[in-house]
């Protein structure tokens, strides 16, 4: 295992929550991205908003960083991989080219998210409501009754935590064993922390974990050292 990650257990299947915002199995040589969210910049632009455009290939370096680490064989991109459903149209060629290397040669999924419900345009990979792999079933957001083995995103979680009078508030893979939800990926994106209403119910509070991500390696916290915030 990488230093800068941390191995975990979800429905008994071995993964590796990366510093980096990926979740990765080994046996099945899968690996997980959560809330991409590409194109965000130009969406907003659109909108009148107007950021610096640097989102995508930020967001896009990151990960052909995790993909040249793991290499896996299968890559599930758990919803909202574009922030509106015209974002993979706008993509520059020299972005879509990039993207496109990195699909190469795996199979990959793109998950229906409530941002993007539709295929990317022009982009291979195939696109699904839901994608069940061995014992684990990947979908963009959560239920709201327990799912054994369940992968989601959506939530954009984060943690925060006190120590020595100092707060630190990350980003963080939350989950109880059973399921998980993970931290969106994306340049743009923000975080609600993991003890909002929003995710009443969706943990046992008892066996709750945020695996938090710090500058250097992703930091295992116990549910009982959280605060809101």
């Amino acid at each position: 295992m990488m230093p800068d990650a941390e191995l975990v257990a979800i429905a008994g299947e071995r993964a590796v929550c990366d510093m980096r915002g990926v979740l990765y199995f080994p046996e099945t040589d899968v690996l997980a991205v959560s809330d991409l969210h590409l194109e965000k910049g130009s969406s907003l632009a659109r909108r009148g908003a107007l950021l610096p455009p640097y989102d995508t290939i930020a967001t896009l370096a990151r990960l052909q960083e995790a993909l040249d680490l793991y290499r896996p064989r299968i890559v599930v991109s758990l919803g909202d991989s574009f922030h509106d459903g015209e974002g993979a149209a706008r993509l520059h060629p020299a972005f879509r080219e990039r993207l496109e290397a990195m699909m190469a040669g795996r199979d990959w999924f793109w998950i229906a998210g409530n941002h993007d419900p539709d295929a990317p345009a022009d982009l291979p990979g195939d696109t699904v409501r839901e994608l069940a792999i061995g014992a684990l079933l990947f979908r963009h957001e959560p239920s709201r009754t327990p799912v054994e083995g369940e992968i989601a995103g959506h939530l954009h979680p984060c943690a925060r935590i006190v120590q020595r009078g100092r707060s630190v508030r990350r980003r963080c893979f939350a989950s109880d064993g059973a399921r998980m939800v993970m931290p969106a990926f994306g340049a743009y994106t923000g975080s609600l922390n993991v003890l909002d209403r929003a995710y009443a119910g969706l943990f046992r509070r008892d066996s709750l974990m945020a695996y938090m991500m710090g500058r250097d390696r992703v930091f295992a916290i116990a549910g009982s050292m959280l605060r809101p915030g």
